[in-house]
């Protein structure tokens, strides 16, 4: 006797409505509308963000609860930017996010957000000064490096990976300054920094490469990395303020 096979019916990959892609390029009208909503989501950014001071990025998990040890250890680092005279910037959603923004808001010190707008509808945290929403990924990626001077990843999933190695990358290849880079988190990347040291091996990096991360778990060692950096690149230079496009302090 056969077994039977009982077939499910199968989600499409993408929405019906997305099919259209499958045809080539949109109508050179549907590019032009997607190119100036893409320059009018910078420039916005651009005119909130122009006076807000150097920023150290801190990236990480959304799914981080009050309770959990990274969450506490992300508002440790909000707070110490602060202190150092720095703006914290984050994505401005929950988790991480919202814990590093807290520890700056909290003690006063200012906290910006770069959120993205998602089909779950991701919101902002409330411990913002400054927050815009982005409709593209790598609009808000663009922002979240352009004004940060240092990048603390803390653990968390996809879209952090995503945002460590493309901010990796820029450094490495030298399209950005070679910015301190914190890798927060000894067990939760071990393996990951284990393949990092057999990419070493294999020649795809170099063992030099490495140097651009620092691993660790204190946070002590992270922010005196950061401010090592720091004092022995960078003076602090008050900006004049010209306004140009009606820009709001």
């Amino acid at each position: 006797m056969e077994a039977s096979v009982v077939k499910h019916p199968v989600a499409p990959i993408i929405p019906s409505k997305e099919h259209i892609y499958l045809e080539g390029p949109k109508s050179r009208g549907y590019e032009l509308a997607f190119a100036w909503r893409v320059f009018r989501q910078f420039i916005k950014a651009f005119r909130t963000l122009h006076f807000v001071g150097p920023c150290i990025t801190v990236f990480g998990s959304a799914r981080f609860k009050e309770d959990d040890p990274y969450y506490k250890k992300a508002e440790e680092f909000g707070k110490r930017i602060g202190a150092m005279g720095f703006v914290t910037m984050t994505g401005g959603g929950p988790g991480i996010m919202e814990a590093a923004n807290r520890g700056a808001f909290t003690h006063g010190y200012t906290s910006v957000g770069c959120n993205i707008r998602l089909p779950f509808e991701q919101k902002a945290n409330p411990y913002l000064n400054k927050s815009l929403t982005f409709e593209h990924f790598f609009v808000r990626k663009v922002v979240l490096v352009k004004y940060s001077y240092a990048f603390i990843i803390m653990p968390g999933g996809f879209g952090t990976m995503d945002e460590f190695f493309e901010t990796l990358t820029l450094v490495q290849t030298k399209t950005i300054t070679q910015f301190p880079i914190v890798l927060f988190g000894r067990e939760y990347y071990r393996e990951l920094w284990e393949y990092m040291e057999y990419m070493a091996t294999q020649g795809t990096i170099t063992r030099e490469d490495l140097n651009l991360v620092l691993l660790t778990d204190d946070v002590n060692e992270a922010m005196h990395h950061i401010h090592a950096y720091m004092q022995q690149n960078f003076k602090v230079k008050p900006r004049k303020r010209k306004w140009w496009l009606f820009e709001k302090r």
